[in-house]
């Protein structure tokens, strides 16, 4: 560590309050020569990008998240239509559901949200919410899981203002996704049983056509918003995803996409010196030798940004993590994130980071401003703001002296501006980075064989359902009748069993089991 390595690794944008510290990534003028040639590709992949090119090849898509803040950029006038109509659009429909113009069937007006989505379509605006949604209109619950008890946990809460006042809002951009359908169902019941009309109290942000819009058709919903297949749900937030809901809060969104669009300016410039997001890429490049052989560990020093790590662990790891290379070779790429917030992780995992296996690298999100108004001293001449400062900064300086890698950004407080301004950041870094180990970061194949897996199972039990006799059988007996695996037949009898569709008799082991109606 050196004041004059410092100074020769810090980046500024002073008029946003920003900076980037890499000097204890011991980044090297040398390993910047010799990533030359894939930085310049990576400059022109992203404005190739930006302009319109087909950026995830293998679903023929556009890549347009970028657009969202600047719609001027948009390659085509209906593209541009496609972002500043609903824009318009959502802030006149929260408006009108802050006056009361649209309210509750009984004539209320609406008290609170509750949104069902999975993925980026809940975690985006969660992130919104907890980070600047403190003085809200309207607060804001999520169904995020098909976990019954989960719901049955939210839908509590949200009872104790009632059901009769709360919106409901379900993105999905199929339609399709069963967690979603699942919430949206659980929540439709829960309506129903209130005696309450389930459509007159939900917004469906769907693609057009879709099964949510055919459904939201049907039902009645008070209002739909479109989503388009040229933004993923990973890089949704500041599309009607999570403008939407950050609207019916009263979450200034101009700011939030100015933020944005300030971040997109700086890191537009192809030229490494004053770009944020290719110097990140870089340090991540740098730091796990541009083959995820170390985690990132993400350290936000402000409780607001808690979500910020389970955010960008979506983000980064689905962009990124990747089988086959743009050329179709066996590469296995990919930047395991995980994080929660200092000093809370100090009193956790910290020890490991500093003591145990050097397997990763920090990054540090530093967070100037304490508080608003004064603070009390807790020691003489000290404040709680003073004690954060010292840990995050004693934090960073003892991983160094173990040889710990570590970056640094910091911002001056936690704004709709600056929350913009990260994940500007975050996004144009996923996409550099991508580039510079050859991936596609925009679509997602190992979630679609979760999928499809999960559907296999789904038919096993079924299959075994209708297999259950008042007979006692074993799981290899029933798995004969079904033409089944005999192991997936006995999770679905032990799932079964769990939630009263069957009886189960324990044996010695597994393969003794016998499970009955």
């Amino acid at each position: 560590m050196s004041w004059q390595s410092y100074n020769q690794s810090l980046l500024r944008y002073p008029h946003l309050g920003f900076s980037l510290d890499l000097s204890l990534m011991d980044i090297g003028a040398d390993f910047t020569s010799a990533m030359q040639p894939k930085i310049d590709k990576a400059f022109a992949d992203i404005q190739a990008l930006e302009a319109g090119a087909i950026a995830n090849p293998d679903e023929g898509r556009m890549v347009g998240h970028y657009w969202l803040r600047n719609a001027d950029l948009a390659p085509t006038p209906e593209l541009k239509q496609a972002i500043t109509g609903p824009l318009a659009d959502l802030k006149a429909f929260a408006s009108k559901v802050h006056s009361g113009e649209v309210a509750a069937p009984n004539g209320s007006k609406f008290a609170q949200i509750l949104l069902i989505g999975i993925g980026g379509s809940a975690l985006g605006p969660q992130l919104v919410a907890e980070a600047i949604g403190h003085s809200v209109k309207l607060p804001i619950f999520f169904f995020d899981n098909t976990d019954p008890a989960g719901m049955d946990s939210v839908i509590a809460k949200v009872s104790a203002t009632g059901l009769d006042k709360t919106l409901v809002l379900v993105i999905s951009k199929s339609g399709g996704t069963p967690e979603t359908r699942n919430g949206m169902l659980e929540a439709k019941a829960a309506w129903e049983a209130a005696g309450l009309d389930f459509g007159k109290h939900t917004v469906a942000v769907t693609g057009g056509g879709s099964k949510l819009d055919q459904f939201a058709t049907a039902q009645n919903f008070i209002a739909r918003f479109p989503m388009e297949d040229w933004v993923g749900g990973r890089t949704s937030v500041l599309s009607t995803v999570g403008l939407v809901p950050a609207a019916l809060q009263g979450i200034d969104i101009d700011q939030l996409l100015a933020g944005a669009a300030a971040m997109d300016v700086e890191t537009r410039r192809p030229d490494v010196k004053t770009n944020a997001a290719m110097q990140l890429a870089l340090a991540w490049h740098h730091g796990s030798n541009g083959k995820g052989e170390k985690d990132m560990v993400v350290l936000p020093y402000k409780d607001s940004l808690v979500l910020f790590s389970k955010y960008l662990q979506q983000l980064i790891m689905e962009s990124l993590g990747k089988e086959l290379d743009l050329d179709g070779k066996v590469v296995h790429q990919g930047l395991a994130v995980y994080g929660n917030k200092g000093s809370t992780d100090q009193h956790a995992y910290i020890q490991q980071l500093r003591d145990g296996v050097n397997n990763f690298f920090a990054c540090f999100i530093e967070v100037r401003k304490g508080r608003e108004g004064g603070s009390i001293e807790v020691d003489p001449g000290t404040t709680s703001a003073d004690y954060l400062q010292g840990f995050f900064r004693g934090t960073r300086k003892a991983l160094y002296g173990a040889g710990r890698k570590s970056l640094t950004i910091s911002i001056p407080e936690v704004t709709p501006f600056q929350l913009g301004l990260l994940i500007g950041l975050f996004e144009r870094a996923v996409s550099f980075y991508a580039s510079l180990v050859n991936i596609n970061a925009y679509h997602q194949p190992g979630v679609e064989a979760g999928k499809k897996a999960a559907g296999i199972f789904l038919e096993t039990l079924a299959a075994v359902r209708g297999r259950l006799t008042a007979e006692a059988r074993t799981s290899e007996q029933i798995a004969a009748a079904a033409n089944a695996d005999p192991e997936d037949v006995h999770h679905c009898l032990n799932h079964l069993a769990a939630n009263g569709a069957a009886q189960v008799s324990l044996g010695a082991s597994a393969a003794e089991d016998t499970f009955s109606l």
